[in-house]
């Protein structure tokens, strides 16, 4: 039995990362810098990195543990969106918040047919495994 997954779901995720690198390396060279001129916070982008070619190939593997990866961003956003005396930066955070929320949510439901059909099989193994042998 093979999943029914949703290819649309996966290509919001990716376009969503591909977002939300794009916003970390504009927010922090250009619009609003933690110092003028940019600052060494432009690494965060690295992180973001490592998955997108998984992501944009629509790897299971690759979605499962980028979208745990994504929650940082989620969690920078909402600090930075509470905290940051800028009002420039504040806006970049919401934005930031917005596309980690989305990449997550797409990464879920693209993901669930897949973890219930793998949850199916794990069960009919089992099943079949206290059989007793004839």
């Amino acid at each position: 039995m093979k999943p029914q997954l949703n290819p649309i779901l996966s290509r919001v995720a990716a376009l969503a990362l591909v977002g939300l690198i794009i916003l970390c390396l504009v927010w922090e060279l250009f619009v609003a810098p933690i110092r003028p001129g940019g600052s060494y916070l432009v690494l965060k982008v690295i992180p973001l990195l490592f998955p997108l070619r998984g992501v944009l190939k629509g790897n299971n593997y690759t979605l499962q543990w980028s979208s745990m990866l994504v929650l940082l961003y989620f969690m920078e956003g909402v600090t930075r969106a509470w905290s940051d005396p800028n009002p420039m930066s504040v806006y970049m955070a919401y934005i930031e918040i917005v596309l980690s929320l989305v990449f997550y949510a797409c990464a879920l439901f693209y993901l669930w047919p897949a973890k219930k059909v793998a949850k199916q099989r794990k069960k009919a193994q089992q099943l079949a495994s206290k059989e007793p042998s004839k």
